[in-house]
């Protein structure tokens, strides 16, 4: 999976100082960079001006929230900016490309050489034993996949995976389909990134969401920030940092390296902020160990008993198994969790010291937290920290999973979900008069190794990048390679649609961005983000080519062509007129009530969320606390733990340029950050070449050809940018009860490089 390089490609390895202030004048510079580079500054003064505002259309980037009352002209971050400059590119992938490039020969160029090729125009098929991509008519690519989705020997034999961009309408259409198909085979991004999140905040406050709204933060007193990098992964959290600490709160950041979005923000939207003013913002900077953070959350927790820091009334009102969790809190040693987290005691004090003060605490974290193979007792660590100060169920407080992709929530809400409740199912069996599937499905890690196992799958991907998204990506590649059918519903090219079943399809999509015209009228989608507001969002654009039709559509093609004369269900008629669809949603999905007037209201509405209102009555009354062990990662003589990480110039896997410009690495990719004493001892000098190899059970994976570079990262941890070390991540090393990928906790050994003969 790994594109050779040689040698000589890392010279184009260019060093500066890290940053210690994010946005400002250079996040606008390079924003216009990037739209004038795509799309052209004339059209692209309007892209960006109907950004996240109500009437226009929501950014395809992130998840993070906008403002429920005013926003800005200029509504979107830089990432934004990048997210919607490609997809509103100037630039056309037509038939004569694939004529042209063979899949060999595209599978040997990078991630960002994919990125920069522009739209896909039309569908394409890829034949059993040809080496290029065909034009396909649609009716006949969705005869094809009915075709041996239907030649499949149970319906379990078909996989339907779905990225969190894809709409609310099209992820019901989708899982409605799949499940009429017959199975729950409904893996998602969201088992890769914030699974132990939903698994942890459902087993303590009974919803898998977090509780808090933006406004929340403006009055919040102390907001840790936990295993998150908000400066590159969601800027636009900046500004509600900045405008915390401007109303006296403090930030606590906790994170193994030090990044430039949590020491300063310089807003690019204030004449201060562009002239280089900046705001500092972490008051508190602990550098955790990876991995160490439950054992940091287990400190606070001691610290707050030891320093009478106990809100006892709400304790008494609303938690259970108080008194377990006290005498779990006393068994554990201060030396020992010192170690485990890598924190000084006296560093935890203060942080506790802050605690104990005020009952006004938000916790955000992201996958910093939750790719841990105890991600899921951490972020219940945190519940427990929020127990013991009252801090949930109030405003200017509680708990904030900040999620990446942006409506991955909405997908879990809508039934993306292999082990959706009896409830659910129950109420599509009422509604759509069928036998919903029972048994449960596949993940993505399981759906990874049932292709692996037994050939003749059918793999479907509702947008994404599955083959590089997923861990262990050259196992991954032999599971799509063992497959009938790979199909690929897309705006853009990637590496998935170069690693394929025997045959293959590319089925291209209109963007966010584009004019939805069907059922003679515009269509609109929603989408549901990381604080549970549902709302619209309305294409502005003519689309990149005649060819392309929506999500619900192509849902609705394969839906028809699969299932005719077996469901009775208006497929057509729903991926046509989404309001129609919405009337059905509305049935199905608690709190979806007079669903298409209110998506209709400028800013939508908020989902009901009853820990965000301090209602645990319908979970019995009160939220236990929850008692979990620390367990630290072994390690072996010369190894290390290995986190992946992200960019500045990426998102997920989508690669939009060469530099990681606030961590001062411009034009490689293929480096690992290490603390200069860990170099020291096992004889690596600073941007050697080495190969990382990892460890796990008696396996181990090798990912040549990499530059060690000196860092700010604490003694025995390193880091490598996803999804160039995916390779590294083994598929049996998962989260408990999650089941993620553990991509934040991999045991590797770094050597020097050796020229593959």
């Amino acid at each position: 999976m790994s594109t050779e390089r040689t040698p000589e490609v890392l010279e184009h390895l260019k060093l500066s100082k890290p940053k210690d202030v994010a946005g400002g004048r250079n996040a606008v510079i390079n924003s216009l960079k990037h739209i004038k580079r795509e799309t052209g500054m004339a059209k692209g003064v309007g892209v960006l001006t109907n950004l996240n505002q109500k009437g226009g259309y929501d950014c395809p980037s992130c998840a993070w929230p906008d403002p429920d009352d005013h926003r800005a002209v200029t509504e979107f971050c830089e990432n934004g900016a990048k997210a919607i400059a490609s997809e509103t590119t100037a630039k056309r992938i037509k038939p004569n490309f694939f004529q042209e490039h063979s899949i060999d020969d595209l599978g040997k160029q990078t991630d960002h050489w994919h990125e920069l090729q522009g739209r896909l125009t039309e569908p394409m098929h890829l034949a059993d034993g040809a080496k290029h991509y065909q034009p396909i008519g649609w009716d006949e690519a969705f005869a094809l996949i009915a075709e041996k989705l239907n030649a499949l020997p149970a319906p379990d034999d078909a996989i339907f995976y779905t990225s969190g961009r894809a709409s609310n309408e099209a992820a019901f259409l989708y899982q409605l389909f799949a499940r009429q198909f017959g199975t729950n085979n409904l893996p998602d991004c969201s088992n890769m990134c914030h699974e132990s999140s939903g698994v942890a905040l459902n087993q303590t406050i009974g919803i898998g969401k977090g509780t808090v709204k933006l406004e929340d933060f403006d009055h919040a007193k102390v907001v840790l920030v936990i295993g998150q990098n908000p400066g590159t992964n969601h800027p636009r959290m900046l500004s509600a940092l900045q405008q915390c600490v401007r109303n006296g709160g403090k930030i606590v950041a906790v994170n193994p390296l030090k990044e430039a979005g949590l020491l300063g923000f310089s807003h690019p939207q204030e004449v201060t902020g562009m002239l280089g003013a900046r705001t500092p913002l972490a008051s508190h900077y602990l550098q955790v160990k990876p991995g160490g953070d439950h054992a940091l959350l287990k400190a606070f927790a001691k610290g707050l008993f030891e320093k009478k820091g106990l809100d006892q009334s709400f304790i008494d009102a609303n938690t259970a198994q108080f008194d377990a969790y006290q005498q779990s809190l006393e068994a554990e040693n201060w030396e020992q969790l010192s170690h485990a987290s890598g924190i000084a005691k006296p560093a935890i004090d203060e942080i506790v010291d802050l605690l104990a003060a005020t009952d006004k605490i938000i916790t955000c974290w992201a996958m910093g937290l939750t790719q841990h193979r105890r991600a899921v007792a951490t972020i219940q660590e945190v519940v427990n920290v929020h127990l013991l100060r009252g801090a949930i169920g109030k405003t200017s407080a509680g708990l904030c999973p900040v999620r990446g992709h942006s409506n991955v929530q909405g997908d879990r809400t809508m039934g993306i979900f292999e082990k959706m409740p009896d409830h659910f199912l129950d109420k599509l069996r009422d509604v759509f008069e069928f036998e919903p599937p029972r048994k449960h499905g596949f993940d993505t890690v399981e759906a990874i190794k049932a292709m692996h196992e037994k050939p003749g799958k059918v793999f479907i991907g509702l947008g994404g990048n599955f083959a590089s998204a997923t861990p262990d990506t050259t196992y991954t590649a032999e599971a799509l390679r063992n497959c009938e059918l790979t199909v690929h519903v897309s705006t853009k090219l990637n590496r998935s649609h170069l690693v394929t079943g025997k045959q293959a399809l590319i089925l291209p999509c209109l963007g966010r961005s584009e004019i939805d015209a069907s059922a003679g009228k515009e269509q609109f989608l929603t989408v549901e983000n990381s604080m549970g507001v549902v709302h619209s969002s309305h294409g502005k654009f003519q689309p990149a080519s005649q060819h392309l039709k929506s999500e619900p559509a192509i849902i609705a093609g394969i839906a028809q062509a699969t299932l005719d004369g077996r469901s009775r269900l208006p497929w057509h008629t729903w991926g046509a007129d989404y309001s129609a669809l919405r009337d059905q949603i509305e049935q199905v999905i608690p709190g979806f009530d007079d669903y298409n007037e209110r998506a209709a209201q400028p800013g939508g509405f908020y989902l009901p969320n009853h820990a965000r209102t301090g209602d645990f009555s319908s979970i019995g009354g009160s939220v236990p606390f929850s008692i979990n062990t620390v367990q630290s990662i072994e390690l072996g003589e010369d190894q290390f733990v290995l986190m992946t990480i992200r960019s500045h110039d990426q998102f997920n896997t989508t690669v939009y340029g060469m530099d990681d410009r606030y961590r001062g690495i411009h034009g490689e990719r293929r480096i690992i950050l290490m603390n200069e004493a860990d170099m020291k001892r096992c004889g690596v000098s600073h941007e050697q070449p080495v190969d990382l190899t990892s460890h796990f059970n008696g396996e181990t994976r090798t990912a040549p050809l990499f530059l060690a570079l000196k860092y700010d990262i604490p003694e025995g941890s390193v880091a490598a940018y996803f999804p160039e070390a995916n390779l590294l991540v083994p598929i049996n090393d998962t989260a408990e009860h999650s089941n993620t990928p553990v991509s934040k906790g991999v045991v590797v050994s770094v050597a020097p490089y050796q020229a593959q003969q």
